[in-house]
């Protein structure tokens, strides 16, 4: 079982088409007018310039799956029939985080507190998609290293607090990543700080 790898200053442009759909603008549906493009871009810009983009992964070998519980190597448990499903051919779980830092958080406060209501959705849009883009970034990083010893991914990926997985099993992520490394921290309902940060798990398996 390999070491938490973190990843610093990882680089990656907004994904504006995600960004303008978060924001209420569908191609080819909404017509946004120049100044309010400018508005975004320039915002867009803003919010480059704030985040901090870091990332940490893990791969874990897979203990044991049962119908409704998945048993990773250290005795890490989730409990999960929809986990269970996505990893059932899997040997491997691959656990991963990504933040976006803390300055980004406390430009969008300063533009909300003096209210450039406007800014502030537009900045936490761009913070919002960006950050899972970093975990679309590892995933990456991982399918290089993978396909060279016959293995893949799993396409999907799943989250603690979505669907039947429960909220608290984001302080196992975290632990098990290491995340204060990062400077992230967890309250005591689980919740990631700052708050634009994410955790993951993927499955790791044959190649067809």
């Amino acid at each position: 079982m390999e070491d938490t790898r973190y990843f610093h200053n990882i680089i990656i442009m907004p994904p504006r088409d995600l960004i303008y759909a978060r924001l209420g603008y569908r191609r080819g549906k909404t017509k946004v007018d120049d100044r309010q493009k400018e508005e975004i871009e320039r915002a867009i810009e803003q919010a480059q310039s704030f985040m901090e983009l870091k990332g940490a992964a893990k791969r874990i070998r897979i203990e044991k799956i049962t119908s409704s519980e998945v048993v990773l190597a250290q005795g890490i448990t989730f409990d999960s029939r929809q986990l269970s499903s996505m990893l059932k051919d899997s040997n491997e779980a691959l656990l991963m985080a990504a933040t976006a830092g803390n300055r980004i958080m406390q430009a969008i406060k300063v533009e909300s507190d003096s209210g450039n209501l406007t800014r502030a959705v537009i900045l936490d849009a761009v913070a919002s998609e960006t950050t899972d883009k970093v975990l679309d970034w590892i995933s990456s990083f991982y399918k290089q290293e993978l396909v060279r010893q016959g293995l893949n991914l799993t396409s999907r990926r799943y989250s603690a607090g979505y669907g039947d997985l429960d909220l608290k099993h984001q302080k196992t992520i975290y632990d098990t990543l290491g995340l204060n490394r990062l400077g992230v921290k967890i309250t005591d309902s689980y919740i990631l700080m700052p708050e634009k940060s994410v955790t993951a798990i993927a499955g790791i398996r044959q190649a067809a």
